[in-house]
C-alpha cells in the first residue's frame, strides 16, 4: 500500500434527504478509500440505511434528518416533525469533535458547497474545526455526475466558498458521457479546481480489466447477460425513497392495457410508506407481482427482458451494467432537473428510450404501454465505453491532491 495512503485518515460527511444516492455514493468513496490504506470514518446525517459493521471504514450516525416531497427546505426528524435548534446543535457539535478526535489529512463534504444549503452551518464548522486540528488538511466537495442549477446568487456563493475553502472537487462521472457544464456553469476558476473520477460503481460491478484506452470494461462472468428473448419479465424500481409512485402507478396502468402475457415485477423502495404499497398490492392486475426491493436486484436487472426505472446515479450503473433493454423515466417534481439530464443523456447514447411524466410530452397510461411493445422489440443495447472506474481512480487522485498539498 502507498505510504501516503497507510498515514492518512479521511473523514467525509454526507447527508441524504429524499433518497438513498449520495450515502451510497459516499459509502463506495469511503470503501474505495478504506481499501486503499487510508484510515476512514463516514459521518451520516440522513435516515439510517443499513448496517455498517462488515465496512471497512467506521461509520458515525448523526442525529437524522430527512424531507417530504421536494420541500428541501424544511428539515424534518424520523417521525417527520420540525427539527429542533437542539437537534442542529447536537449534528454540529458531533461532527466538530470527530474532526478534533481523527485529526484528518483529509475532509470530503458530500455535496456541500453545490447544495445543501440549509446544512451549511454544520459542513463549515466541520471543515473549521478539522482546519483547527490539522492546518494541512486537504478539503475536497464530492458530487455527482449532473447537480440541479440554482439561482445565480447561489452559484457565486459556491464559488466563492470553493475558492476560500477547499482544495478540489471530486466529480463522479465521465466527462465525455455527461459533462458538469450540461448542468452547472463552469467558471474557468471552477474548472481548474475539477477532477473527474469516473462513476462510483459498487465494488460487485468495478471493473477488473480496463481498455487501452483505460475505459472500465465488463468483467467476465460477473452477471448473466441480459435474456432478450422475451422470457424475461418486465422489472420495474424507482430505488429507495417513495417518489416513484406516481412511475408505478402508471406501470400498473400500462400493464392493464397491454398484452397480457407480459410478465411485470415492481420493486418498492422501503421509504415507500406501507399504505402506498399496499394500494399498489391491491391494484395490481394478475400479471403485476408488486414487492418490496430485493438484494438480488441486479441479478433480475441481468434477466429481465426490459428494465422501467428512474434515471438516478445508480440506476444508470445498474443500466450499464445489465445491458438490458430500458425505458427511464425521470423524477422530475418541483425544480428536479438531475435526472432528466441524466436521462437524456443515455437516450442520447443509445442505452433507454426517455419518457417523461409530467411536461407537455408527459406519458399516458396508452402511450406507455405502446412505448412497453416498442421496446420490447429492440434489440439490446451495446457495451457502452462509460468509465465506471471511479474507485479505482480517486484513490490515486486524493494521493497526488495530498502530496501536492505536502
Amino acid at each position: 500500500m502507498n505510504a501516503t495512503a497507510m498515514s492518512a485518515t479521511a473523514l467525509i460527511a454526507v447527508t441524504h434527504l429524499l433518497g438513498s444516492g449520495h450515502l451510497v455514493r459516499a459509502m463506495h468513496l469511503a470503501r474505495a478509500l478504506a481499501e486503499d490504506g487510508f484510515r476512514v470514518t463516514l459521518a451520516s446525517g440522513g435516515m439510517p440505511l443499513r448496517a455498517t459493521a462488515d465496512e471497512p471504514f467506521a461509520f458515525v450516525q448523526l442525529p437524522p434528518v430527512k424531507v417530504e416531497g421536494v420541500d428541501f427546505r424544511n428539515l424534518l426528524d424520523e417521525e417527520g416533525m420540525p427539527i429542533e435548534a437542539s437537534r442542529r446543535e447536537a449534528r454540529q457539535g458531533l461532527l466538530r469533535e470527530l474532526a478534533a478526535s481523527i485529526v484528518p489529512d483529509v475532509v470530503v463534504t458530500e455535496h456541500f458547497p453545490f447544495g445543501r444549503r440549509q446544512l451549511a452551518d454544520e459542513f463549515l464548522g466541520l471543515i473549521a474545526a478539522a482546519r483547527a486540528a490539522n492546518p494541512h488538511a486537504l478539503v475536497l466537495s464530492s458530487v455527482r455526475d449532473v447537480l440541479v442549477t440554482p439561482r445565480l446568487d447561489r452559484i457565486a456563493e459556491a464559488e466563492r466558498r470553493l475558492a476560500e475553502l477547499f482544495e478540489g472537487v471530486l466529480v463522479h462521472g465521465d466527462r465525455a458521457f455527461l459533462p458538469l457544464d450540461a448542468s452547472w456553469p463552469v467558471s474557468p476558476a471552477l474548472a481548474a479546481r475539477l477532477h473527474y473520477t469516473g462513476y462510483l460503481a459498487p465494488s460487485s460491478l468495478r471493473a477488473e480489466r480496463s481498455n487501452p484506452e483505460g475505459l472500465a470494461l465488463r468483467p467476465p462472468g460477473l452477471l448473466r447477460s441480459a435474456r432478450n428473448d422475451g422470457s424475461g419479465e418486465i422489472l420495474v424500481s424507482g430505488g429507495g425513497s417513495g417518489a416513484a409512485l406516481p412511475l408505478f402507478q402508471l406501470c400498473l396502468e400500462a400493464a392493464r392495457l397491454g398484452d397480457p402475457s407480459w410478465r411485470w415485477r415492481i420493486l418498492a423502495g422501503r421509504g415507500l410508506s406501507e399504505r402506498d404499497f399496499a394500494a399498489l398490492r391491491q391494484s395490481a392486475s394478475p400479471n403485476v407481482t408488486v414487492e418490496r426491493a430485493r438484494s438480488d436486484f441486479p441479478e433480475l436487472l441481468s434477466r429481465c427482458v426490459l428494465s422501467i426505472s428512474q434515471a438516478g446515479y445508480n440506476t444508470v450503473l445498474d443500466l450499464v451494467e445489465a445491458r438490458c433493454r430500458a425505458i427511464v423515466v425521470p423524477f422530475d417534481e418541483g425544480a428536479e432537473t438531475e435526472q432528466g439530464i441524466r436521462a437524456e443523456a443515455l437516450e442520447r447514447a443509445g442505452l433507454a428510450r426517455c419518457m417523461r411524466l409530467s411536461g407537455p410530452q408527459a406519458a399516458s397510461s396508452a402511450s406507455f404501454a405502446a412505448a412497453v411493445a416498442t421496446a420490447l422489440a429492440d434489440d439490446a443495447p451495446a457495451c457502452a465505453a462509460i468509465d465506471r472506474d471511479g474507485a479505482g481512480q480517486v484513490c490515486a487522485l486524493v494521493k497526488r491532491l495530498l502530496e501536492q498539498r505536502g
